[in-house]
């Protein structure tokens, strides 16, 4: 039978717990540690506590040598090498090496979600996983690789990525030996064996079959156009967070991806390598018409509408139309006063460039 403290009301499972409970009321009778002053009612758990301060860890796993302030997180700790697991849900009977996690688990059956994001209101079953949530509206990536300084919002997410480092692969299929750097790819890969392709989860609305939750999310939002990621300058929304993390830099000014050949900075990687085609001469996108390579797909585009006679940008003064946007926008030019367009010889300056390099004949004729 729980004793009941006569002071605050919590309840103790035996007198020699109430006992130490009381210190913690009794003005010098608890144990207080000298750093920050919080107190205890038994003496090793302040010890324990006081570890916080120190950093020390004398609890060592004789597997792997990692380190704990306390014994209780080395033997949850060395389960992941025994394997053991002695949470067992009462619903499934699967099991669970953490207490926690078997807590976090049973909200499955009961369809419980205490944990709700702030920001686009969707409810969690685990307040870590609310965490993780939380980073695709802040952008936050805390987990950097010490190799190439490539960041990232999950732990797993970094453990996997070092594997493209150090070659590790150790997802190995069983039926021809292939083995992969994730356990996703070798899910794919399997389906080559069975014959079978696995897409579970279908849209409501157009019946699209997608991999798996993550991308059945993404993609209802195409049909509610809802943009859940605000960004906190301007109040921007985006429909994908990766959209978000790349127009916070037009306000942040950040560029992380730099080439190595001129040191010129970008904020997408994308554009990081089709600059790069500048460096090596690169044209991987052919006219299936002439044959002429461009470096860029943009350039292919525009491009492909001198074979086909298309012209889909229109002037708004006199509805003459051009093949590309730089063509409409300097043709502007012939509209308005502003001759953007100095001869460096003369100081004559025009409104279109091909105007201005007409002009610079009549210098080098001379």
């Amino acid at each position: 039978m729980a004793i009941k403290c006569s002071v605050c009301g919590k309840r103790c499972t035996s007198q020699g717990t109430l006992s130490a409970h009381m210190r913690l009321h009794v003005r010098g009778e608890a144990y207080e540690c000298t750093v920050c002053h919080k107190t205890f009612a038994w003496i090793d758990k302040l010890q324990t506590h006081i570890r916080i301060h120190t950093g020390e860890r004398p609890y060592e796993c004789t597997v792997c040598k990692k380190k704990f302030s306390q014994s209780g997180n080395l033997r949850t700790h060395f389960r992941i090498h025994t394997g053991e697991k002695p949470f067992e849900c009462t619903v499934c009977f699967k099991t669970f090496a953490q207490s926690n996690d078997l807590r976090g688990h049973l909200r499955t059956h009961t369809g419980e979600k205490p944990y709700k994001c702030t920001v686009c209101n969707r409810t969690f079953a685990n307040s870590n996983t609310l965490v993780v949530h939380s980073r695709l509206h802040t952008g936050e990536k805390p987990f950097e690789c010490a190799v190439c300084y490539r960041t990232f919002s999950q732990a797993c997410s970094l453990r996997a990525h070092l594997r493209t480092h150090t070659g590790e692969k150790p997802f190995e299929c069983n039926l021809c030996e292939r083995s992969f750097t994730q356990r996703g790819n070798l899910t794919s890969h399997l389906r080559c064996h069975t014959g079978i392709i696995v897409q579970p989860f279908k849209c409501s609305v157009c019946h699209k079959m997608l991999r798996d939750a993550s991308q059945l999310r993404t993609h209802l939002r195409t049909h509610t156009d809802e943009k859940a990621f605000a960004c906190s300058f301007c109040d921007k929304t985006f429909r994908h967070s990766s959209e978000l993390v790349v127009h916070r830099r037009t306000h942040t000014g950040e560029k992380p991806f730099k080439c190595d050949v001129c040191l010129k900075a970008f904020t997408q990687d994308g554009s990081l390598r089709a600059h790069l085609r500048t460096h090596t001469g690169e044209k991987p996108f052919k006219c299936s018409v002439c044959l002429r390579g461009f470096a860029q797909a943009g350039g292919l585009r525009s491009h492909l509408r001198t074979h086909t006679g298309e012209k889909p940008y229109e002037c708004n003064v006199c509805h003459k139309r051009f093949t590309n946007g730089s063509g409409l926008k300097s043709h502007f030019f012939s509209h308005s006063e502003e001759k953007p367009f100095e001869c460096t010889l003369c100081g004559a300056s025009f409104g279109l460039h091909h105007v201005l390099t007409r002009h610079l004949k009549i210098h080098t004729s001379g």
